[in-house]
């Protein structure tokens, strides 16, 4: 079985990063979370890079999250303490790159992969296109409190809340109508209209794009209070095993409140 890539190409100017394991939905892998990181390291420091561009493989979508499979080692909530440090680094390199970025978004944005969409400047997506963070409702763990905030800056508590306590998928056109979607277009024009997104982009003054991208991430990022607490309570919790017991059996969890 494929155990997925992250892929990079870089042509005039635009870096273009593949997330490449369509037959798990690009389900994201230890070691693709390391790829993605090490990929980032390199075009950070590469001056003929202008645009970035994040893509899933296979259309139906972008990342549907951490794969599961991985979490049945985990014993307690420093385990998931050390994950989503891990996540957070990795989600930080593509929020900390110098040059604009943009997500193109097919189907499933789940999880991981709304947090890889919501690091990005600008988001474009299919019609089809979906954004959520249900683990309410599959596996019983938690957001890190900068992932947290990356879904509250980008639609609003209501929004968060709806998404994070009822594990509600928001659709494209609500997405763009809270301003996360930058431009929804059919799957067929998806790679044109990033196109030209990229185009005007790099048409425009690097210094104050990398100063400003700079100035707003050290913003947002003033607002962020520490959390461990929570993340070790939740990942430590018995819901947390019934949840990735009861997702990787194909069963619904019975939680315990506990």
């Amino acid at each position: 079985m494929n155990k997925g890539r992250v892929q990079l190409s870089v042509r005039n100017g635009i870096a273009s990063i593949l997330i490449d394991r369509p037959e798990a939905r690009n389900a994201m892998t230890w070691a693709m979370y390391e790829e993605l990181g090490r990929i980032c390291d390199e075009i950070a420091e590469r001056a003929d890079v202008r645009v970035t561009t994040f893509r899933g493989a296979g259309g139906d979508a972008f990342v549907a999250g951490t794969d599961i499979e991985q979490f049945k080692t985990f014993e307690g909530g420093d385990d998931g303490l050390a994950y989503e440090r891990v996540i957070d680094r990795r989600i930080g390199q593509i929020e900390g790159l110098p040059m604009p970025t943009v997500a193109i978004l097919d189907g499933w944005t789940i999880g991981g992969g709304l947090a890889i969409a919501a690091a990005c400047d600008f988001r474009i997506a299919a019609p089809t296109a979906s954004f959520g963070v249900p683990i309410a409702r599959t596996l019983g763990n938690c957001l890190s409190m900068a992932n947290t905030a990356r879904v509250v800056a980008a639609f609003g508590v209501a929004r968060a809340k709806r998404m994070l306590l009822l594990a509600d998928l928001l659709p494209a056109r609500e997405a763009y109508d809270c301003g996360f979607l930058a431009e929804i277009a059919d799957a067929g024009a998806l790679d044109d209209a990033a196109d030209k997104l990229c185009a005007r982009l790099e048409k425009l003054a690097p210094v104050t794009q990398r100063v400003s991208k700079e100035a707003i991430r050290r913003v947002v990022a003033e607002t962020v209070p520490q959390g461990d607490d929570l993340v070790a309570a939740c990942y430590g919790s018995a819901d947390f095993k019934i949840g990735v017991s009861a997702f990787l059996d194909k069963q619904k969890p019975a939680w315990s409140g506990s």
